[in-house]
C-alpha cells in the first residue's frame, strides 16, 4: 500500500493514501489493520484517504507498523473482504453524513428561504408522511405513520408551517438514529458469527484433508457425507444425498440432490454422500447464510418480544383517543399536538429488538449461536436439562483403548475392517476407530462395498461378498440376529472393563469387539453443579451405551439421573414424557441420533463439533463444545429478560411524563417530541450495552 506520513507523534502515526478508500474496501481494510499485533487502534477516514494508527511507543514497533502498512495490497484486501464485509466505521460515517444533510437542509430552508417558499417546501416534505399514513389507513391500521402525519398536520391546521417543518425534522432525525442503532447491533452480531470457525473435507487426489473453509477457493472439490454441513455454494460432481435446506428456505423436509444440482452454504446432508465443486468464495457464501440467519431472527421471536410488538401496535389508537379527550377538554390544538407528538411504539420496538440482537451478538462471542429470542425465552423458563453422553458430556475425540479379536481374526484385522466401515462418518467414535487404524498404519480404504448407515444403531456393508456390520450390542444381536454366547459376552465384558463397546460381525458371526475410552470433558462436573445452583430441578443423561459405562460417566459428571441403552426413538419418547408432565426441557446433543429429541425439546442445543444435521435441527449451537457456555447462556437469557422488562418500564414512564408535560403546557409539543426522540435513542443505546453475567 502506497502512503506518505502526514503527521507523527510518539505512539501515533497518520498516513495519507494515494486516494480515497472505496466503500466496499472499508470493512476489509479495518479488519486487516486490526489483525496487526503491533497496532492498538486504527481509524480509517475513507473520503480523504487517510489512516490514523496508534501503536505501542518505540522505534521497533514503529518500523513494524510501517512495514505492515507497506505490505497491504489488493490480494490482502480481497481476502479480508470475504470474511469482513461490514464496517461499523462506514455506518458511523454514513450516519454523520445523513445527520449533516438533514440538519443542513432544515436550517438552510428555515433561515434562507422566504416564508412562501418555505411553506411550499414543507408541504412537499409532508407528502411522504401523508402517503405512509394513507397506506396504513387503507390497510385498516392506526399506527405510528398515522400518528406522525397527524402531529404534523395539526401544525398546518394551526397555520404554523415553521412548527410543522421542525416536527418533520425531529421525526426524520429520530428515525435515522434509530435505524443506525439497530443496524449497528445487527453488524455486531454478524461480525461475531463470522468469527466462528468451520472446516471442510477437501479432496486432493485420492485423499481427503480437513481444512478451514477460509482456505477454500473457487474450483476446489470437497466431500460432504451424512451429518456434515455444506460450507460453500457449489455444484455436485458425484454422489446422491438428501439435503436439508431449512436454514435458507424454511422447508423442514430434506430434498434429493444429485450430479449437476446446486447446493448452498448453510445447508446440511441428512443422508448420502456427495462431492461438491466450489463455485463461490467461502466468505461470500458464509456471509450470505449468516445474514439470512440474522434477517430471519424475527421468525423466532420470543413471547416476551411479541408482547412488546403487539403492545406497540395496540397503543397507537389509545394515543388518538387520549388526543381526542385532550382536544375536547382543552379546545387547544397545541395541547392536542402534544398528545400526538409522543408515541410509545418506537421505543418499545427499538429497545426490545436491540436487546435481543445484543444478546445474540454476545452469545456468539461467548461460544454459542442462538437463532432468535424465542430460545432465550425457553432457556430462561427451563427447569429440566437432558444431556446426551458421547461428544456432549464426554470428549469429542474419544480413542480406542482395547481391541478384542476371535479365532482367525487378530486384533489388527478387526481394527482394519472396523476402520473401513467407520471412515465415512463424522461421529466422534467413528473418528476414534479410523485414527487408531491410521496410528497402526493399517490400510482400510476401498475395503468394502456400498455402506449403509443406520442412525444410532450401526453400519452395514459387504466385504468380499460377505455382510459386515459394526455397532452396538442391540444392533448386532437384536437387529442383525448375530448369536453371541454367554462365554463371549463374559470375555468381552471382562476385557473391556467398562469401556464403551463396538461389536464387529462378518458373515453372521461375531469376530471382535473394540473398547472406546470416552473420558469426561474438563469442566463438566463444575458446569453440572452450576446448573443445579441456577435452579434446574432435574439434570438427566441419556445414552445408547450400556448400563455399566453410563453409570461410570454419570457418577464422574455429578448427574444423578441417567438412562442407558437409549435409541433415538427412546430419547424422543423420554423428552416427550418430560414435556407431558409439565417440564420445560432443554436437550443437549451432538449426533444424528439426537435430532428427534433436539427437535422436540422446548429448546435444543447442539455441540459445535457435532453433525450438521444436529446443528440444523437445534435452536442453539455451542461453537466451542464447552458446557460452561450453557451456564453463561442461562445467565444471559435471564439478563435479557430483566433488561427487556426494565426497558419497557423506562419507555412507558418517560414518554408518559413527556406527554403529560406537553398536555399541561409545561413544555412545547416540539420539546416533548425532541425529548421523546432523544430518550428513545438513548434507551436503544443502553439496550446495546454488553450484558454483565
Amino acid at each position: 500500500m502506497q502512503y506518505t506520513i502526514e503527521k507523527e507523534i510518539c505512539g501515533r502515526i497518520r498516513v495519507k493514501l494515494v486516494g480515497p478508500v472505496p466503500q466496499e474496501d472499508l470493512g476489509a481494510l479495518e479488519a486487516v489493520l486490526a489483525a496487526c499485533p503491533d497496532i492498538t487502534d486504527a481509524r480509517v477516514y475513507p473520503r480523504i484517504g487517510s489512516i490514523a494508527v496508534t501503536y505501542e511507543p518505540g522505534e521497533v514497533g514503529r518500523l513494524r507498523v510501517l512495514k505492515y502498512l507497506c505490505d497491504i495490497d489488493r490480494d490482502t484486501i480481497d481476502a479480508a473482504r470475504e470474511g469482513h464485509s461490514l464496517s461499523t466505521t462506514a455506518q458511523s460515517h454514513n450516519l454523520l453524513l445523513d445527520i449533516a444533510w438533514l440538519a443542513g437542509t432544515y436550517f438552510a430552508r428555515r433561515w434562507l428561504l422566504p416564508m412562501p417558499l418555505s411553506f411550499a417546501w414543507n408541504i412537499l416534505a409532508f407528502i411522504p408522511f401523508a402517503r405512509a399514513a394513507a397506506r396504513s389507513l387503507a390497510a385498516g391500521r392506526l399506527d405510528v405513520p398515522v400518528l406522525d402525519a397527524s402531529a404534523v398536520a395539526t401544525s398546518f391546521v394551526q397555520r404554523d408551517p415553521k412548527t410543522a417543518g421542525e416536527t418533520m425534522f425531529l421525526l426524520q432525525l429520530g428515525e435515522t438514529m434509530e435505524a443506525y442503532t439497530e443496524a449497528r447491533s445487527e453488524s455486531a452480531l454478524i461480525d461475531a458469527l463470522l468469527d466462528v470457525a468451520e472446516t471442510a473435507n477437501k479432496v486432493e487426489g485420492d485423499t481427503e484433508v480437513q481444512v478451514n473453509i477460509a482456505s477454500l477457493q473457487q474450483g476446489d472439490l470437497i466431500a460432504v457425507r451424512t451429518g456434515m454441513p455444506v460450507v460453500v455454494d457449489g455444484v455436485i460432481e458425484s454422489g446422491l444425498a438428501m439435503v436439508n435446506q431449512s436454514s435458507l428456505t424454511g422447508e423442514p423436509l430434506a430434498i434429493e440432490r444429485t450430479v449437476g444440482d446446486d447446493v448452498f452454504a448453510g445447508t446440511s446432508v441428512e443422508d448420502g454422500e456427495i462431492l461438491v465443486r466450489c463455485k463461490a468464495g467461502p466468505g461470500e457464501s458464509r456471509l450470505r447464510s449468516i445474514v439470512s440467519l440474522v434477517k430471519n431472527a424475527d421468525l423466532y421471536q420470543s413471547e416476551r418480544q411479541k408482547r412488546r410488538e403487539r403492545l406497540a401496535n395496540r397503543i397507537v389508537p389509545w394515543n388518538f383517543l387520549f388526543a381526542g379527550i385532550v382536544a375536547l377538554a382543552t379546545r387547544s390544538l397545541t395541547r392536542t399536538a402534544a398528545a400526538l407528538m409522543v408515541d410509545y411504539s418506537c421505543g418499545l420496538r427499538l429497545t426490545a429488538s436491540i436487546a435481543v440482537l445484543t444478546a445474540m451478538s454476545q452469545s456468539a462471542r461467548t461460544g454459542f449461536t442462538v437463532k432468535g429470542s424465542k430460545y432465550f425465552d425457553a432457556v430462561c423458563d427451563a427447569d429440566t436439562i437432558v444431556f446426551d453422553k458421547t461428544g456432549t458430556l464426554t470428549e469429542a475425540t474419544p480413542h480406542v483403548a482395547k481391541v478384542i479379536g476371535s479365532r482367525g481374526w487378530p486384533q489388527r484385522e478387526v481394527l482394519r475392517v472396523a476402520a473401513g466401515l467407520e471412515e465415512h462418518f463424522p461421529h466422534p467414535v467413528a473418528r476414534a476407530v479410523v485414527n487408531a487404524a491410521a496410528a497402526r498404519k493399517l490400510e482400510h480404504r476401498h475395503l468394502h462395498g456400498d455402506v449403509e448407515y443406520l442412525v444410532a444403531h450401526g453400519i452395514a456393508s459387504t466385504i468380499e461378498g460377505k455382510r459386515a456390520v459394526i455397532g452396538s450390542e442391540h444392533f448386532v444381536v437384536e437387529d442383525e440376529g448375530i448369536a453371541i454366547s454367554e462365554r463371549q459376552k463374559a470375555r468381552i465384558a471382562a476385557g473391556l472393563d467398562g469401556l464403551s463397546p463396538l461389536y464387529l460381525a462378518v458373515d453372521g458371526k461375531l469376530v471382535g469387539a473394540i473398547g472406546i475410552d470416552d473420558p469426561l470433558k474438563a469442566g463438566v462436573a463444575k458446569a453440572v453443579q452450576d446448573l443445579r445452583k441456577l435452579g434446574f430441578e432435574r439434570i438427566i443423561m441419556l445414552t445408547g451405551d450400556n448400563e455399566r459405562t453410563a453409570a461410570r460417566i454419570a457418577d464422574a459428571a455429578g448427574v444423578t439421573e441417567f438412562c442407558a441403552n437409549q435409541l433415538p426413538e427412546d430419547k424422543h419418547a423420554f423428552v416427550e414424557e418430560l414435556k407431558a408432565s409439565g417440564r420445560n426441557v432443554i436437550m443437549v446433543g451432538d449426533g444424528v441420533n439426537d435430532t428427534p429429541a433436539l427437535a422436540l425439546a422446548d429448546v435444543g442445543i447442539a455441540m459445535g463439533q457435532g453433525t450438521a444435521v444436529a446443528k440444523e435441527v437445534a435452536d442453539i449451537t455451542l461453537s466451542n463444545g464447552d458446557l460452561s457456555s450453557i451456564v453463561e447462556l442461562v445467565k444471559l437469557s435471564r439478563a435479557l429478560s430483566r433488561r427487556m422488562d426494565r426497558s419497557f418500564a423506562q419507555v412507558i414512564g418517560l414518554n408518559s411524563a413527556f406527554m403529560a408535560g406537553g398536555v399541561a403546557s409545561a413544555i412545547t409539543p416540539q420539546t416533548s417530541s425532541l425529548l421523546h426522540n432523544v430518550t428513545t435513542i438513548a434507551l436503544g443505546l443502553n439496550a446495546s450495552r454488553p450484558y454483565k453475567l
